[in-house]
């Protein structure tokens, strides 16, 4: 704590012509000791890189003395999936039918004859 002080001293002297002030201001040092308390901050990013569906997004939690604040970002996912429209059954089935038909045949006969012989076929 410091307090200032001040000490006028005043005397009474004939002269007629007003009033003499003197005005004295000492100061004196004083020694504080005083025990403060402050708080300091250690701020890390970790990295997640994690989907999570939106109904899952994570609040704010406390572990230990640690404040843990998720930084979330919206991201638009793309995705390329098959869907079976509709199958085509294809079913082999053994038949018989008569068909009917004229055709013309060839046929080659050969003659050989000799000579030395009879003719021979």
């Amino acid at each position: 704590m410091h307090r200032e002080e001040l000490r006028v001293g005043k005397r009474v002297v004939d002269t007629g012509r007003g009033v003499r002030i003197h005005k004295t201001v000492s100061e004196h040092p004083h020694q504080v000791d005083e025990t403060l308390l402050y708080d300091e901050l250690d701020v890390r990013h970790v990295i997640v890189d994690k989907i999570v569906l939106l109904s899952e997004a994570p609040l704010a939690r406390q572990e230990g003395d640690t404040l843990i604040v998720p930084v979330l970002e919206e991201v638009l996912v793309t995705e390329r999936r098959l869907r079976i429209k509709e199958e085509v059954h294809i079913t082999r089935i053994a038949r018989t039918r008569t068909h009917a038909a004229t055709v013309m045949l060839r046929e080659e006969d050969i003659v050989v004859e000799r000579f030395d012989e009879g003719p021979h076929k």
